[in-house]
């Protein structure tokens, strides 16, 4: 496909997609469960093929010197293809969402008033390397009644390319709508700017992956973008808290794979912790493979430990084992810093004040807000019915969890009786 070629193809994979979108919003929701059902099948019964062409991109990525994060991001394994499965299995038998009808905000005289959510309409996904990440989101807008468009990076493009054919294939043999499902690339002609600019078309984009290409998306699309946030959370350690605890909270909330979305990556602690416990706990994050940086204060104190930070660093994520650390005064002071300089998604605080924990949770502006809890990120967290695609920062269209919710919108009936 030659680049003039391209907008002719871009224009017909939206015009499918919306004709798809049109059938998915009076579909059956049993219908759209089999779907994902059938593409969960599809997944299963190719990981060999997907798993070859994997290794395909990983080693065309090394030849181009793709950094390494992104290598991490893009290498499957048996285990990753299995959960993607078991999250398509979970979501296929939630609930459907766009069934539900609650009470309006507001009542009208001589009339009845409700809610009810839809279907948003053709949401495209624009994400850096994860190619797992497209069986997960077909799932997701299948199951609220929307198409998808897929626009992935060009490390990918093997790995995008067999999981985009085997879904494809699955829904085609439940016949799902054509177009429900539309895959474009860098290969086509067709640049990630050329889909973020169909403001007329696209009801929301998402990009994903380091915070460079969701900044450059949001700069560049027209259409309704939700941002969705990775790594740069913080810690604020009360010094009447054990080492336990932090340890823990720390470790965990890095066990995220592949993406570490709520990774802590920086900690703020008080004056008064004593020196003997932060060496401890020093020595924990270093046998844990962690690379440690302090303030100007700590990394002199603890030059064998702490390598000096650079001031971008405060509010830029590492997504990798690297953690900062920094002393505050009080707790006032470290929810401040927060909120001037972290990522604004996920920030955690370990206490065992009650005072201090409902200052924290009423101060911080975050969308998430741990207290003596792990943030650590799960797609499909064991108990529970809840399935997430990511963390979003954003105050505009929707904030926090990414979750079947996301995809949908409000649609207010008001039915009177002809008076």
């Amino acid at each position: 496909m030659t680049p003039e070629n391209s907008p002719n193809l871009l224009l017909t994979s939206i015009e499918r997609s919306y004709e798809a979108y049109l059938s998915l919003e009076t579909s059956d929701s049993q219908d759209r469960s089999l779907g994902i059902k059938a593409m969960a099948t599809g997944l299963n019964n190719a990981f060999d093929a997907i798993l070859e062409a994997n290794t395909l991109d990983l080693e065309m990525s090394r030849e181009m010197a793709v950094p390494d994060i992104l290598i991490d991001w893009l290498k499957l394994t048996p285990e990753r293809l299995s959960k993607t499965v078991e999250i398509l299995h979970s979501l296929a038998e939630l609930p459907d969402p766009i069934q539900q009808v609650f009470n309006a905000p507001y009542r009208l005289n001589t009339a009845g008033t409700y809610c009810q959510l839809m279907p948003l309409g053709i949401v495209a996904l624009v994400y850096e390397t994860f190619p797992e990440l497209a069986a997960i989101a077909a799932g997701f807008c299948l199951k609220t009644g929307n198409s998808l468009i897929l626009r992935g990076c060009n490390a990918s493009t093997h790995s995008n390319q067999i999981i985009a054919d085997v879904l494809q294939s699955a829904l085609k043999e439940v016949q799902m709508p054509r177009g429900c499902l539309e895959v474009l690339s860098g290969e086509n002609g067709i640049s990630i700017q050329d889909l973020v600019t169909q403001d007329q078309c696209l009801s929301l984009v998402i990009p994903y992956g380091r915070p460079s290409l969701v900044q450059q998306v949001t700069q560049w699309a027209t259409a309704p973008v939700l941002k969705s946030a990775m790594g740069n959370c913080y810690l604020y350690w009360s010094p009447t808290v054990d080492l336990d605890m932090v340890r823990w909270v720390i470790l965990d909330s890095h066990q995220s794979e592949p993406d570490p979305v709520n990774a802590i990556e920086k900690v703020l602690i008080s004056p008064t912790h004593k020196p003997s416990v932060l060496v401890r706990l020093f020595n924990i994050l270093q046998e844990n493979g962690f690379e440690l940086r302090g303030d100007e204060t700590l990394s002199t104190e603890f030059k064998d430990y702490l390598k000096p930070v650079k001031s971008s660093e405060w509010n830029t994520p590492y997504l990798s084992k690297i953690i900062t650390f920094k002393v505050v005064q009080d707790l006032s002071e470290g929810i401040t810093w927060i909120n001037k300089y972290s990522s604004g998604h996920a920030d955690s605080l370990v206490t065992d004040s009650y005072l201090e924990s409902r200052q924290f949770s009423t101060e911080i502006d975050s969308a998430l807000v741990y207290i003596n809890s792990s943030p650590r990120f799960d797609r499909h967290p064991n108990q529970g019915e809840a399935t997430f695609l990511g963390v979003s920062n954003q105050k505009g269209h929707y904030r926090g969890l990414i979750s079947l919710e996301t995809f949908t919108t409000l649609k207010q009936v008001v039915q009177g009786q002809g008076k």
